[in-house]
């Protein structure tokens, strides 16, 4: 087995790479910053979305699988529809295009809940999910899906997947997570009444494992895939855990919710909100059954990285 990994240095892309290596897959490394890959790897640039074909033949070349983690996140402030389109949609769609036609394996697409719901909707999410992505973002992503299966669909062949994440946690997170662990180390006290959302989140750690297991599975793979930990842990339990880990008190005091809402819409801060508020809770159901084990401890993880982050970095005031 050899295993082309592209986004090779992000941050999902860096725990994908520690697993396989781990486990004695040989890899062929794909990021646009390949220098931080040190010497001694297989390590290329990544093509961009418009890059000829040959590029993405040779990427694809002497490798058995492809597991695709490059693209560009929705914590882009910046990005436009366009930006989001090129680096997630056609940029996947080219690689499994150039994957389909020489690679004898498997293709791992990583998507994004974002893909088939909106931040701001609560809902129980699983396979079956009718797609209805709301944001550039998500729209770019669902359309990256289609696109990788269509291409492995048009040569006959079943073995490209795609496999959805709810907000993955670990050393270096980026978006909600990281805004509610900024939350967490300041002394301000915060109402249990707006805090009652539960959220499905994954470690990275188990990410890897998820992608390991569909490489390694026996049998055809289902088209779609969901994981994360189990069970769903409330918006105060993640505070609460953050707060563990910095060594503050949890500070989560009985209140209705109305007064940081209605503080947040005068801000103009109401999209914010309704995304850090709202339940979205996914099924890992299928990927279970066919024997991956998810992660369960979930707030202790969590408390763990602020310890870790408390001990690198003074806390915010």
């Amino acid at each position: 087995m050899k295993v082309l990994v592209t986004g090779a240095t992000g941050f999902i892309g860096r725990q994908v790479v520690h697993r396989l290596r781990e486990a004695g897959a040989e890899l062929r490394l794909a990021s646009r910053h390949p220098e931080r890959l040190g010497p001694g790897h297989d390590a290329v640039l990544m093509p961009e979305f418009d890059t000829p074909v040959a590029a993405f033949l040779a990427l694809t070349r002497d490798v058995t699988d492809v597991v695709h983690c490059a693209g560009l996140n929705n914590d882009e402030g910046n990005a436009t529809e366009a930006d989001f389109r090129a680096a997630n949609a056609q940029l996947s769609a080219r690689l499994a295009q150039a994957a389909a036609e020489q690679a004898s394996g498997r293709f791992i697409q990583l998507s994004s809940i974002r893909a088939v719901i909106g931040a701001r909707v609560s809902a129980t999410i699983d396979e079956d999910t009718i797609p209805d992505p709301q944001c550039a973002y998500g729209r770019s992503k669902r359309e990256a899906e289609i696109g990788v299966l269509d291409a492995y669909a048009s040569r006959g062949r079943s073995d490209a997947t795609v496999l959805r994440l709810p907000p993955v946690h670990g050393s270096g997170m980026k978006g909600n997570l990281a805004t509610l662990m900024r939350l967490a180390d300041t002394s301000v006290p915060l109402p249990k009444g707006a805090l009652t959302g539960k959220r499905s989140l994954l470690s990275s750690q188990s990410a890897a494992g998820a992608i390991w297991h569909l490489l390694n599975r026996s049998g055809p793979l289902r088209p779609i895939y969901i994981a994360s930990d189990v069970p769903p842990v409330s918006i105060a339990g993640i505070v609460g855990a953050f707060r563990s880990g910095f060594g503050r008190p949890k500070r989560l005091i009985a209140g209705p919710a109305w007064p940081l809402r209605a503080a947040a819409i005068l801000l103009g801060k109401r999209t914010a909100w309704d995304s850090m508020t709202a339940t979205q809770i996914c099924d890992p159901s299928l990927l279970v059954s066919e024997g991956w084990l998810p992660e369960t401890g979930t707030l202790e993880r969590l408390a763990e990285i602020a310890r870790l982050g408390n001990a690198q970095s003074p806390p915010l005031r």
